[in-house]
């Protein structure tokens, strides 16, 4: 007998249709003899509905207040998706996060797991019940009810997986796996059988919407396979695991982030100890910045560009405005128009050649780069946003294309 978690977005259980089609799936599993456990997320917008609702009453509503709210959606879905159960004739119990054994830090809005006390969906598998679970939500020190931020509901999926040492957790969204690219944007996009944990995180970070990296840090650290399929047909998806060490494809992925920032401190002195100072106050501040190009020094002093996340910016520029005043400085030039566009391969390391092929890529396209930055894993460069989607397109061809 297996333990299968899985876990559903809120497109699976948008509508009354859907959610019928969710319990089959679930039902499927558990008539095969295994022990399933279910998370699921709000239906369709209905985060975003009640955070509009919010901001009608008070849009500097207190983040705990906020989190009081935003963990009503998710009630809505395992209590509907357990009464499709009960009619399909299954034995099934809804349980919110805190009923769960979800403990989480006390920070609002953006909660970490601390542990998942799971006695609860224990006791309930033995009664041989369906357990579903609300996603994206837990209680902290104070008894009060916390949110783990966008994607959350992955998080938890996982967090259940690594706790009762899950056979498999299956993540089902609108897509039926991981793709070379956005198959929305680019047709001839490539479902991937399989990719690597560190590809995975990689693609997540830097904008691939389909599974959130949070719950690809965890699935890593426990080494929790993970499957990403649809919801809507019955085809095998793209299994997320340890890299195996064989000759494969060398790029996995393109992925486009167009919430990002691009951040220039101009004519700063040019002295030991200025990255440090400048990038401390960010850090202060849990900014995190990402790529970064320092000028060569002339007349004493230098230029620091970088990047943030968008919603990161305008504080982030403004700390960087009170640095100069204090330091010295010209100007704090802040740029929103911007997009990160990035290669993803584990087997980059071992084959020369990705770089340049990237770059005449965006050069044949007439598009213009501003940054890049690498690792061993990883090319990205930062582009006008404009040019965002021209740019995955003509990578994608560059590199999958068969006859390139």
């Amino acid at each position: 007998m297996s333990l299968i978690v899985q876990k559903f977005g809120g497109s699976s259980v948008a509508n009354a249709e859907r959610v019928f089609n969710v319990a089959k799936i679930v039902t499927d599993t558990y008539k095969k003899g295994n022990r399933v456990v279910v998370v699921v997320s709000a239906q369709g917008d209905t985060t975003d509905d009640l955070i509009e609702k919010a901001n009608e009453i008070n849009p500097n509503a207190s983040k705990r207040e906020k989190d009081m709210l935003l963990a009503a959606g998710e009630q809505i879905s395992i209590a509907l998706l357990a009464m499709a159960i009960e009619k399909l004739g299954y034995p099934v119990v809804s349980l919110l996060g805190w009923q769960a054994g979800f403990q989480t830090t006390s920070a609002y809005t953006s909660a970490r797991i601390k542990r998942v006390r799971t006695d609860r969906i224990e006791k309930e598998l033995d009664k041989k019940n369906i357990v579903i679970v609300a996603g994206f939500q837990g209680l902290n020190r104070y008894e009060d009810i916390t949110t783990l931020g966008r994607g959350g509901s992955d998080t938890s999926a996982v967090a259940i997986a690594a706790s009762m040492h899950a056979d498999l957790c299956q993540i089902f969204t609108d897509v039926e796996g991981v793709y070379t690219a956005d198959p929305r944007k680019v047709p001839t996009a490539k479902k991937l059988k399989t990719v690597s944990y560190d590809e995975m995180l990689e693609l997540a970070t830097l904008g691939a919407q389909v599974l959130n990296n949070r719950s690809v840090e965890m699935a890593k650290k426990y080494n929790i396979e993970l499957e990403v399929l649809s919801s809507f047909t019955n085809t095998p998806g793209t299994i997320v695991k340890e890299a195996i060490k064989m000759e494969k494809m060398f790029i996995s992925g393109v992925a486009k982030d167009t919430a990002v920032a691009r951040i220039s401190v101009v004519g700063v002195p040019d002295e030991p100890g200025l990255a440090f100072k400048m990038f401390s106050r960010l850090s202060a501040k849990n900014i995190n910045v990402d790529i970064i190009l320092q000028s060569i020094g002339r007349d004493g002093t230098k230029d620091i560009s970088f990047t943030v996340a968008e919603n990161n910016a305008k504080e982030a520029a403004k700390i960087m405005e009170e640095y100069i005043k204090a330091v010295g400085g010209k100007q704090v030039l802040l740029d929103e128009k911007v997009a990160k566009i990035s290669v993803v391969g584990a087997g980059m390391e071992s084959h020369a050649g990705v770089a340049s092929k990237m770059f005449e890529a965006l050069y044949d396209a007439h598009i213009n780069i501003r940054m890049i930055s690498t690792s061993e894993i990883k090319i990205s460069v930062l582009i006008d946003e404009e040019d965002a989607d021209a740019a995955v397109s003509a990578i994608h061809r560059k590199f999958f294309d068969m006859d390139n």
